[in-house]
């Protein structure tokens, strides 16, 4: 079996869901009530990131609790809800070229998977459109209804992202050398190493440097 990943953020996707997450929660006519308290939160973590002081990937997986931690009043259906309303505003902020790639490996019959960081069920909303095998995201703890944020919150990105990858496909026979990975980002670069054929879509400058070295297809 041969598989194609695709990354969200800056691949399928042109722009960065959390900004649009932010500006969705500030202009929502019944949450942006949240805002504030969100932003309050929010805004020591940012400055001590752009002090040098926190490190990336904490300060996303921080930022994303702290979002939940804005909505947690809400149900996972009101939730699921609030995403879905999202579709439509990003549909043209799609990359049609790697849409394009993705038509293709589905027509080849290649098991394809969504892997990014963004929450399971706002991918899962906001790819309604399109298809895919498998959706690995970032859960959102709950119990029932309830959003509940004393659970295990586990942030999908860097190793972690292979990590879910090789969970999903357990007990199938992969031809990595066959397949395919999509990436924006020098974060991206474990899921990219794993396949024989990766793909750097508008990279950023410390991929673009290593996919020209080794000859990657690049978008």
């Amino acid at each position: 079996m041969k598989v194609a990943i695709f990354d969200f953020d800056g691949t399928l996707y042109t722009k960065e869901t959390f900004k649009l997450l932010m500006e969705q929660l500030k202009k929502h006519p019944s949450y942006q009530r949240y805002y504030g308290k969100f932003y309050r939160s929010i805004l020591p973590l940012y400055i001590r990131y752009k002090l040098k002081l926190l490190p990336e990937n904490e300060m996303k997986e921080r930022s994303m609790k702290l979002y939940l931690k804005a909505l947690e009043s809400l149900t996972t259906t009101q939730l699921e809800q609030y995403f879905e309303n999202m579709h439509e505003e990003m549909l043209s902020d799609f990359n049609e070229d790697v849409v394009n790639r993705l038509a293709r490996h589905q027509a080849e019959g290649h098991h394809v998977l969504l892997v990014s960081g963004a929450y399971t069920p706002f991918l899962t909303a906001v790819t309604s459109h399109l298809s895919f095998d498998r959706i690995i995201g970032t859960e959102i703890p709950s119990r029932g209804e309830q959003i509940t944020m004393d659970q295990p919150f586990l942030h999908i990105q860097g190793e972690r992202k292979n990590e879910q990858i090789d969970k999903a496909l357990q007990g199938k026979s992969v031809d990595w050398e066959s397949s395919f990975a999509y990436g924006d980002s020098i974060s991206d670069l474990p899921v990219l190493e794993q396949v024989g054929n990766p793909v750097a879509v508008r990279p950023d400058s410390k991929l673009a440097a290593i996919a020209k070295q080794r000859n990657w297809d690049i978008l």
